[in-house]
């Protein structure tokens, strides 16, 4: 069985399906991390980033209330990487949920069609 470290949120039901539907896969979520308790770390997110392939303006929850407040939809397009990165690490309501990872590569949010690409067990 493969595991994999998921920062999420456990009120958050995106977050419990996608849980579900990984453990469905033959995955254990060997580390769970509440992204509002505990937000990565700056270190952390520039990994997640590098290993989805994805730029760091993939990883704001553009529906949550905080970034909305802030504004960042202004913002992010005149950020560089560091700024979007300082900026999430700032506040884990900020990050899109969840972000899946094993150590080499990473998913952030839950679309299943999108996650059997990159979980398919072989």
């Amino acid at each position: 069985m493969n595991s994999v470290v998921f920062y999420g949120y456990p009120k958050c039901s995106t977050c419990r399906k996608a849980v579900k539907w990984l453990e469905e896969k033959g995955y254990t979520v060997s580390r769970y991390v509440n992204v509002v308790q505990a937000p990565p770390s700056e270190g952390e997110l520039k990994e997640l980033i590098a290993q989805s392939g994805l730029e760091a303006g993939k990883f704001f929850n553009t529906s949550g209330e905080v970034y909305r407040e802030l504004r960042l939809k202004d913002k992010l397009p005149g950020m560089n990487e560091k700024e979007k990165i300082e900026q999430l690490a700032s506040n884990g309501r900020l990050i899109k949920r969840p972000i899946v990872s094993d150590g080499r590569k990473a998913t952030v949010g839950f679309r299943p069609e999108e996650m059997e690409k990159v979980w398919r067990q072989v």
